[in-house]
């Protein structure tokens, strides 16, 4: 017979093995998926990489989805690291895009109309998060809940801003505001939509991050409030600002990617549908590939940009289904969950 026990100790060996076996596991499923629309797993791999990294523009294609991934997963994986479990990053990305459009649409343009963008952004996508965590730090509700439900009141609070009061003066049939002004835009790499101050924004917060969790007494408050909880009351650490400071820092990181989606590519505030092609969304594989480990999101985030990007060229080169990136990013995330279990579990033979 064969029984499951719980493994207090599980071996780094052991952690990058069931996590590269899963991964292995959720690319083979993906291949069966592809050659159940007719086309062949290795035609469809050959295709996305072919399409992506060896050719220019499908590598400034990439780099431009993993800006708000690297951006967004740096402060999920922090979040995760707390056992803060923000699912709402998705309306967090929006609440930040629509601050940004305010100070690039209300006040006057000039050299610190970017910086003030970024800002508010980050502002806004924090604040956004903190009742979710207020409510999570004094009466235990549970984030997930809150934080997801958050995302549709941002949507349709953005698409009224869109349709009603912000839209744009000139605009006929279409929900979207005036363009910013030329003081309020990133610059991008050569003729791409790669807004390269936001990545090395993006560069910069992983790496902060990472710092703050591994080499402060404040991340090691973090460590030990999300390790157990239990612990960290007994040594009289403050669990409730840990928690509301994490909300603020994870929030903040998917504001800025919303600043950047706005400054960067659109130069206006659009539809929510728009704004972001499920990022926020997107980013928690990011950060769960990450395992708590922000500057790992430098790794993972092209990793996910690059099946984004990868996902448009099977729609179009391929003729496949419009949602068959949504599959795999599901089928990714599934067997990363089973394989968390794996890892808490060792296998024993009973006699």
């Amino acid at each position: 017979m064969i029984r499951f026990e719980l493994d207090p100790l599980p071996r780094r060996r052991k952690r990058v093995g069931v996590y590269l076996g899963v991964l292995a596991l959720a690319f083979t499923l993906a291949g069966a998926l592809f050659a159940a629309y007719g086309v062949g797993p290795l035609e469809a791999y050959g295709t996305l990489l072919e399409g992506t990294l060896g050719d220019p523009q499908g590598l400034a294609e990439v780099l431009r989805r993993t800006i708000p991934l690297l951006l967004i997963g740096s402060g999920l994986t922090l979040a995760f690291r707390v056992s803060f479990f923000n699912i709402g990053a998705e309306g967090q990305l929006l609440l930040g895009a629509a601050a940004g459009a305010a100070v690039a649409l209300f006040l006057p343009a000039s050299a610190v109309s970017l910086p003030l963008m970024f800002l508010a952004g980050a502002a806004a996508g924090g604040l956004w998060t903190l009742p979710a965590a207020w409510l999570r730090a004094r009466v235990d509700v549970n984030e997930i809940l809150t934080t997801l439900m958050l995302n549709s009141v941002a949507g349709y609070l953005v698409l009224y801003l869109v349709s009603g009061p912000w839209r744009g003066e000139q605009v006929q049939g279409f929900t979207y505001t005036d363009e910013f002004p030329g003081a309020a835009r990133l610059p991008l790499l050569g003729d791409t939509l790669v807004h390269w101050p936001t990545l090395v924004l993006g560069v910069v917060l992983a790496v902060a991050l990472q710092v703050l969790l591994t080499r402060t007494s404040l991340g090691y408050e973090l460590r030990v409030v999300g390790e157990s909880p239990r612990a960290a009351r007994y040594a009289g650490m403050p669990i409730p600002r840990v928690v509301l400071l994490t909300g603020l820092l994870s929030g903040g990181a998917a504001g800025l990617a919303g600043v950047g989606e706005v400054a960067g590519i659109h130069y206006r505030l659009l539809d929510p549908s728009q704004i972001s092609l499920g990022y926020g969304f997107t980013a928690i594989i990011v950060a769960w590939l990450a395992r708590g480990h922000p500057a790992l999101v430098l790794l993972t985030a092209p990793l996910m940009g690059l099946i984004l990007a990868g996902g448009d060229l099977l729609k179009i080169s391929l003729n496949m289904p419009f949602r068959v990136i949504d599959v795999f990013s599901g089928l990714m995330l599934l067997c990363l969950i089973a394989g968390e279990s794996l890892v808490r579990y060792r296998v024993r033979w009973a006699r």
